[in-house]
């Protein structure tokens, strides 16, 4: 993926709109996010000024937990009456297409979508060629580690290898002080299987590889028995694991108190870290993940998100929702050539993934020292599997490494369970 390199080059294009502006009769337009109540106030505002010049547009944002987020889309916003807009993560995307929910794009929104985003985002957000929404949001993972402790612990620089990291992890550890080396979530799937998979890529693995599972690999072998050192060695304790997707819990205050040396977590918790630490804020630093010993260069997952429109609402809804999503998401519509919704994205320290965002933003981007460890490798970042049960591969993996946590599963249990149970769950529902 040479996702970098299309974040900081100008798109040079011009935004083709929907070109139906004239033509967009009244409608009631409503947007379900996960999104915190300061950003929900930004995209609030964004919408306000839409619909300054739309009058017959109104435009309401709703927000509900990311754990229920999915739910609410199945059971309220696949009906009439449901959500217009939604933004989602693109490995439900399969899922919700094969059960009509959400609304092909138009011809004017895929191609405006081809000619400014990256092909690999395209990609992700779209269905045996079909475009199915606009992207937004890019993700990767980097590992998060506290300059204060490395000190402490005469470790110099990040590590760079597998067996650096592990050795790192143990002077990290410190029992008589409440203090792991390296922090592991769980209870929360995204959490649990993310920095698995990075290390997994990074030790030039995959998860799935042309729709089937891979975990059945050496690289996989070893990125199962990494888990293995660090839960039995006591580098990691479960006990301080616990998060949401709002990073809440033991897994947060444990970094944010000085606890936990080191993590691997996405670039997007950078505003959740620095609400809890303030001006300690400044102790951490992130690198690129560690390479294992079957790998070649740092690695990191990636996953996208998207806004979709409900293929049930009418019409009028569904046209109204395309010309907002257009504007919000094209370079008229935000400051300095950006867009509303990449400087949304941007407040909370995630990636915008439209080309132009990235050129507009490139100077914070390069000069945002949190940001250095994920721009570094974003070009061999690796994409989430976008495949039909994705959700529930993800939620079966997520099982089997807490199982590891706890000391229910070794390595190798943990790798057959796995492959089993992916291979099940990815045949089932590619039928």
């Amino acid at each position: 993926m040479q996702l970098f390199r299309a974040f900081v080059r100008a798109s040079g294009a011009v935004a083709v709109l929907l070109g139906s502006t004239a033509l967009v009769q009244a409608a009631d337009v409503s947007f379900l996010t996960h999104w915190a109540p300061d950003t929900v106030a930004k995209l609030e505002a964004a919408a306000a000024t839409y619909s300054a010049s739309h009058p017959d547009t109104k435009i309401t944002v709703r927000a509900v937990p990311f754990g229920d987020l999915l739910t609410t889309l199945r059971t309220s916003g696949g009906g009439a009456d449901g959500a217009t807009i939604a933004g989602i993560y693109d490995a439900w995307l399969p899922d919700l297409a094969k059960d009509q929910l959400v609304a092909a794009a138009p011809d004017a929104i895929a191609a405006d979508t081809m000619a400014n985003w990256p092909a690999g985002v395209v990609g992700a957000a779209s269905i045996g060629g079909t475009l199915y929404g606009i992207p937004n949001e890019i993700n990767v993972y980097a590992l998060n580690y506290n300059k204060k402790l490395f000190e402490a612990a005469g470790i110099t620089e990040p590590p760079k290898t597998w067996d650096e990291f592990l050795a790192a992890a143990e002077k990290l550890t410190d029992k008589s002080k409440g203090q792991q080396g390296f922090g592991l979530i769980n209870s929360w799937a995204a959490g649990v299987l993310h920095p698995f998979s990075s290390l997994l890529v990074s030790n030039g693995g995959d998860l799935v590889v042309d729709g089937m599972p891979t975990l059945d690999s050496p690289q996989a072998k070893e990125a199962f028995e990494l888990y293995e050192k660090l839960i039995s060695s006591g580098y990691s304790d479960p006990t301080m694991a616990t998060a949401d997707a709002n990073t809440t819990g033991p897994f947060l205050d444990s970094f944010v108190s000085g606890k936990t040396g080191m993590i691997i977590m996405a670039n997007w918790w950078e505003s959740a870290l620095k609400a809890g630490m303030g001006d300690a804020f400044g102790d951490i630093a992130t690198a690129p993940i560690p390479v294992g010993p079957s790998g070649d260069v740092p690695r990191s997952i990636s996953y996208s998100w998207m806004t979709v429109v409900n293929a049930k609402a009418t019409a009028e809804e569904q046209a109204a929702a395309w010309d907002f999503l257009a504007w919000l998401n094209g370079p008229e519509s935000g400051p300095n050539g950006a867009s509303a919704m990449g400087d949304i994205l941007m407040s909370m320290g995630i990636l915008p993934s439209r080309t132009s965002d990235g050129a507009a933003f490139a100077d914070r981007l390069a000069s945002d020292p949190f940001l250095a460890g994920y721009t570094q490798t974003l070009a061999d970042a690796k994409g989430f599997p976008v495949v039909l049960g994705g959700q529930e591969f993800s939620e079966a993996l997520q099982k089997t490494l807490e199982a590891m946590q706890f000391g229910q599963l070794n390595a190798a249990e943990a790798q057959a369970t796995a492959q089993a149970d992916a291979t099940e769950i990815l045949e089932r529902n590619a039928k």
